[in-house]
Protein backbone atom coordinates (compact mmCIF):
# COMPACT_ATOMS: atom_id res chain seq x y z
CA UNK A 1 0.00 0.00 0.00
CA UNK A 2 2.90 2.26 1.29
CA UNK A 3 5.49 3.26 -1.09
CA UNK A 4 8.73 4.72 -0.65
CA UNK A 5 9.57 7.55 -2.50
CA UNK A 6 13.42 7.64 -0.82
CA UNK A 7 14.49 7.99 2.91
CA UNK A 8 12.36 10.25 4.04
CA UNK A 9 9.02 10.49 1.93
CA UNK A 10 5.94 7.39 1.27
CA UNK A 11 3.19 7.85 -0.85
CA UNK A 12 -0.60 5.82 -0.87
CA UNK A 13 -3.26 5.36 -2.87
CA UNK A 14 -6.12 6.19 -0.31
CA UNK A 15 -8.35 4.43 -2.65
CA UNK A 16 -6.96 1.38 -2.77
CA UNK A 17 -5.71 1.62 0.84
CA UNK A 18 -9.16 1.77 2.35
CA UNK A 19 -8.60 5.26 3.86
CA UNK A 20 -4.96 6.40 5.47
CA UNK A 21 -4.39 7.77 9.13
CA UNK A 22 -1.66 9.97 9.48
CA UNK A 23 -0.24 12.40 11.77
CA UNK A 24 -1.33 15.86 11.43
CA UNK A 25 0.58 17.71 9.28
CA UNK A 26 2.09 14.48 7.95
CA UNK A 27 0.43 15.33 4.28
CA UNK A 28 3.16 16.92 1.60
CA UNK A 29 0.84 17.19 -1.91
CA UNK A 30 -1.87 15.00 -3.03
CA UNK A 31 -3.42 14.64 -6.30
CA UNK A 32 -7.62 13.45 -7.03
CA UNK A 33 -10.04 13.70 -5.22
CA UNK A 34 -8.82 13.46 -1.14
CA UNK A 35 -10.98 14.34 1.26
CA UNK A 36 -9.12 14.99 5.11
CA UNK A 37 -10.86 14.81 8.85
CA UNK A 38 -9.70 14.90 12.16
CA UNK A 39 -9.42 11.38 13.45
CA UNK A 40 -8.64 9.61 16.92
CA UNK A 41 -7.20 6.13 18.04
CA UNK A 42 -10.03 4.41 19.98
CA UNK A 43 -9.06 4.62 23.64
CA UNK A 44 -6.76 7.44 22.60
CA UNK A 45 -8.04 10.77 25.44
CA UNK A 46 -10.32 8.17 27.26
CA UNK A 47 -9.31 8.14 31.14
CA UNK A 48 -9.50 5.42 33.61
CA UNK A 49 -12.18 5.10 36.15
CA UNK A 50 -11.49 6.17 40.53
CA UNK A 51 -8.89 8.41 41.32
CA UNK A 52 -5.34 9.01 42.39
CA UNK A 53 -2.75 6.50 40.34
CA UNK A 54 -5.56 5.10 37.99
CA UNK A 55 -6.74 8.80 37.39
CA UNK A 56 -3.22 9.26 36.48
CA UNK A 57 -2.85 6.18 34.49
CA UNK A 58 -5.61 7.88 32.27
CA UNK A 59 -4.53 11.16 31.53
CA UNK A 60 -1.21 9.87 30.70
CA UNK A 61 -3.13 6.96 28.60
CA UNK A 62 -4.12 10.12 27.01
CA UNK A 63 -0.93 11.48 26.10
CA UNK A 64 0.00 8.14 23.78
CA UNK A 65 -1.87 9.73 20.89
CA UNK A 66 -0.73 12.25 18.42
CA UNK A 67 -3.28 14.30 16.42
CA UNK A 68 -3.95 12.46 13.40
CA UNK A 69 -5.92 13.15 9.99
CA UNK A 70 -8.04 10.52 8.13
CA UNK A 71 -7.88 10.57 4.48
CA UNK A 72 -10.27 8.80 2.30
CA UNK A 73 -10.99 9.39 -1.57
CA UNK A 74 -9.57 8.08 -4.78
CA UNK A 75 -5.65 9.93 -5.13
CA UNK A 76 -2.08 9.78 -4.38
CA UNK A 77 -0.78 11.10 -1.33
CA UNK A 78 2.27 11.75 -0.25
CA UNK A 79 3.81 12.10 3.26
CA UNK A 80 6.70 12.78 5.37
CA UNK A 81 7.38 14.49 8.54
CA UNK A 82 10.36 16.52 10.15
CA UNK A 83 12.30 15.45 7.73
CA UNK A 84 12.54 11.68 9.70
CA UNK A 85 13.65 8.31 7.93
CA UNK A 86 10.56 6.28 7.29
CA UNK A 87 10.22 2.75 6.51
CA UNK A 88 7.25 0.78 6.03
CA UNK A 89 6.28 -2.15 8.10
CA UNK A 90 3.53 -4.58 6.20
CA UNK A 91 1.23 -5.99 8.18
CA UNK A 92 0.69 -9.98 8.03
CA UNK A 93 -2.66 -11.75 9.96
CA UNK A 94 -1.59 -12.73 13.85
CA UNK A 95 1.21 -10.12 14.43
CA UNK A 96 0.93 -6.95 16.22
CA UNK A 97 3.13 -3.50 16.09
CA UNK A 98 3.91 -1.55 19.04
CA UNK A 99 5.40 1.43 18.81
CA UNK A 100 4.88 4.92 20.42
CA UNK A 101 2.46 6.94 18.67
CA UNK A 102 5.25 9.73 18.13
CA UNK A 103 7.19 6.42 15.97
CA UNK A 104 3.89 6.60 13.60
CA UNK A 105 3.94 8.37 10.51
CA UNK A 106 0.67 6.68 8.63
CA UNK A 107 -1.09 3.66 8.65
CA UNK A 108 -4.04 2.05 6.75
CA UNK A 109 -7.32 2.89 8.41
CA UNK A 110 -8.55 -0.54 7.97
CA UNK A 111 -5.77 -2.01 11.02
CA UNK A 112 -7.01 -2.28 14.48
CA UNK A 113 -4.95 0.39 16.41
CA UNK A 114 -5.27 0.71 20.85
CA UNK A 115 -3.70 1.99 23.27
CA UNK A 116 -1.69 -0.38 25.44
CA UNK A 117 0.20 0.08 29.24
CA UNK A 118 4.25 -0.52 28.31
CA UNK A 119 4.24 -3.14 31.22
CA UNK A 120 1.90 -5.79 29.33
CA UNK A 121 4.66 -6.17 26.66
CA UNK A 122 3.71 -10.15 25.68
CA UNK A 123 2.23 -11.24 22.48
CA UNK A 124 -1.26 -11.14 24.29
CA UNK A 125 -0.85 -7.75 25.58
CA UNK A 126 -2.91 -6.01 28.47
CA UNK A 127 -2.22 -6.52 32.10
CA UNK A 128 -3.98 -3.62 33.43
CA UNK A 129 -4.90 -2.55 36.61
CA UNK A 130 -3.25 -0.94 39.18
CA UNK A 131 0.05 -3.08 39.00
CA UNK A 132 -0.12 -2.35 35.36
CA UNK A 133 -0.55 1.11 35.62
CA UNK A 134 2.48 1.38 37.87
CA UNK A 135 4.95 -0.78 36.06
CA UNK A 136 4.46 1.35 33.28
CA UNK A 137 5.08 4.36 34.89
CA UNK A 138 8.42 3.24 36.43
CA UNK A 139 9.28 2.14 32.61
CA UNK A 140 8.36 5.32 31.12
CA UNK A 141 10.16 7.52 33.68
CA UNK A 142 13.43 5.48 33.80
CA UNK A 143 13.45 5.61 29.82
CA UNK A 144 11.97 8.83 28.77
CA UNK A 145 9.37 6.72 26.83
CA UNK A 146 5.67 6.94 27.12
CA UNK A 147 3.74 5.13 29.97
CA UNK A 148 1.21 4.04 27.24
CA UNK A 149 2.30 2.77 23.35
CA UNK A 150 -0.03 2.24 20.40
CA UNK A 151 -0.38 -1.80 19.15
CA UNK A 152 -1.94 -2.21 15.66
CA UNK A 153 -2.88 -5.17 14.11
CA UNK A 154 -5.13 -6.53 11.22
CA UNK A 155 -3.82 -6.58 7.58
CA UNK A 156 -2.20 -3.56 6.06
CA UNK A 157 0.76 -1.43 6.15
CA UNK A 158 1.87 1.28 8.57
CA UNK A 159 4.90 3.84 8.10
CA UNK A 160 7.44 4.33 11.14
CA UNK A 161 9.80 7.19 11.81
CA UNK A 162 13.25 7.37 13.38
CA UNK A 163 16.47 9.88 13.86
CA UNK A 164 19.46 8.27 11.31
CA UNK A 165 17.78 5.39 9.71
CA UNK A 166 16.45 2.10 10.87
CA UNK A 167 18.00 -1.59 11.64
CA UNK A 168 16.07 -4.01 11.96
CA UNK A 169 17.13 -6.73 14.07
CA UNK A 170 15.30 -10.35 13.97
CA UNK A 171 14.26 -11.75 16.98
CA UNK A 172 14.23 -15.24 17.66
CA UNK A 173 17.47 -17.18 18.78
CA UNK A 174 18.34 -18.85 22.09
CA UNK A 175 19.45 -14.91 23.18
CA UNK A 176 17.85 -12.36 24.25
CA UNK A 177 18.16 -8.61 22.04
CA UNK A 178 19.70 -6.00 24.23
CA UNK A 179 18.74 -2.13 22.92
CA UNK A 180 18.85 0.98 24.60
CA UNK A 181 15.30 2.25 25.22
CA UNK A 182 16.19 5.72 23.77
CA UNK A 183 17.46 3.69 20.17
CA UNK A 184 13.99 1.68 20.48
CA UNK A 185 11.82 2.07 17.63
CA UNK A 186 9.11 -0.65 17.40
CA UNK A 187 8.58 -4.32 17.88
CA UNK A 188 7.15 -6.77 15.21
CA UNK A 189 5.70 -9.78 15.72
CA UNK A 190 5.25 -11.84 18.52
CA UNK A 191 7.98 -9.85 20.73
CA UNK A 192 8.20 -9.36 24.16
CA UNK A 193 9.82 -7.10 25.80
CA UNK A 194 11.46 -6.49 29.43
CA UNK A 195 13.26 -3.43 30.96
CA UNK A 196 16.06 -4.44 33.17
CA UNK A 197 17.96 -2.14 35.38
CA UNK A 198 22.46 -2.44 34.07
CA UNK A 199 22.82 -0.36 37.39
CA UNK A 200 25.88 -0.47 39.21
CA UNK A 201 27.50 0.93 42.25
CA UNK A 202 29.17 2.57 39.92
CA UNK A 203 26.43 4.49 38.41
CA UNK A 204 24.74 5.26 41.88
CA UNK A 205 28.74 7.66 42.74
CA UNK A 206 28.51 8.52 38.81
CA UNK A 207 31.38 6.18 37.59
CA UNK A 208 29.16 4.02 35.42
CA UNK A 209 28.76 3.32 31.22
CA UNK A 210 25.17 5.53 31.49
CA UNK A 211 23.14 2.53 30.07
CA UNK A 212 21.46 2.22 33.37
CA UNK A 213 18.34 0.69 31.97
CA UNK A 214 18.28 -1.92 28.84
CA UNK A 215 15.20 -3.22 27.06
CA UNK A 216 15.76 -6.87 26.18
CA UNK A 217 13.84 -8.65 23.59
CA UNK A 218 12.91 -12.22 23.27
CA UNK A 219 10.31 -13.96 21.30
CA UNK A 220 9.67 -14.40 17.32
CA UNK A 221 9.61 -11.12 15.38
CA UNK A 222 11.59 -7.95 14.74
CA UNK A 223 12.83 -5.09 16.52
CA UNK A 224 13.54 -1.86 14.73
CA UNK A 225 16.10 0.24 16.09
CA UNK A 226 17.48 3.60 15.45
CA UNK A 227 20.91 5.17 14.57
CA UNK A 228 20.43 7.37 17.20
CA UNK A 229 19.42 8.11 20.94
CA UNK A 230 17.17 11.28 20.21
CA UNK A 231 13.36 11.08 20.75
CA UNK A 232 10.97 12.49 18.55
Amino acid sequence: MFEKVNSKVVKVNVGQAGGVVARSGAMLFYTGQVAFAPHQIPGAGQGMGGGGLMRMAGQMMAGEHERTMLAQGNGEVHYGFAGLEVHVVQMQPGAVLRAEASRLLAQSAGLQASVVSVASSGGSGGSGGLMGALRGAAAGVATGQGMFTTQLSGQGSAVLLAHGGFLELPVGGPNPIVVDPQAFVAAYGNVQTELKSAMSWRDAVGRGAGEAMQLHCHGQGVVYVQASEEKL
